[in-house]
């Protein structure tokens, strides 16, 4: 996505809703928990609810990680429901990443060739190598 289309996207909406999906599975609701993929039903839900409101989803990496392999696919999962189904809507992977050199790289490329998110959120505390490789993304964008 690029300015422009969030841009437009604002305007359209009159709104600059970002709406966090920092899904805690002991917070949602009980009868959730019976589905096969609970937080991904929960994000759906509220995704599906929201997004004639919002702008962009900011799912928290953290609260997939968490889970290892069957956490990340529930935040692929999300993104991908997200993008095929509202693809106006912008994604930030609100990740924090910010390590040396070639680890920010692998974390670049997780985020925006494994997950293909919009955004990403980097901590620019290790300095310019931290913050380099997730630059190298025509059309990504990278929120420090």
């Amino acid at each position: 996505m690029n300015k422009k289309q969030l841009v437009e996207q604002i305007f359209a909406k009159k709104s600059f809703l970002c709406v966090g999906l920092d899904t805690d599975i002991n917070k949602i609701p009980q009868h959730l928990l019976e589905c096969e993929d609970p937080v991904f039903e929960f994000n759906k839900q509220i995704i599906d609810a929201t997004a004639q409101y919002t702008v962009a989803y900011k799912p928290n990496t953290a609260f997939y990680e968490v889970y290892g392999a069957k956490g990340w696919e529930t935040l692929d999962k999300t993104i991908k429901y997200i993008k095929s189904n509202y693809p106006e809507i912008f994604v930030i992977a609100d990740a924090k990443r910010g390590d040396i050199g070639n680890t920010s790289k692998m974390y670049a490329s997780a985020v925006f060739k494994g997950l293909d998110a919009d955004s990403i959120t980097v901590a620019p505390y290790m300095g310019h190598d931290s913050v380099t490789p997730f630059l190298e993304y025509d059309g990504k964008w990278v929120i420090l």
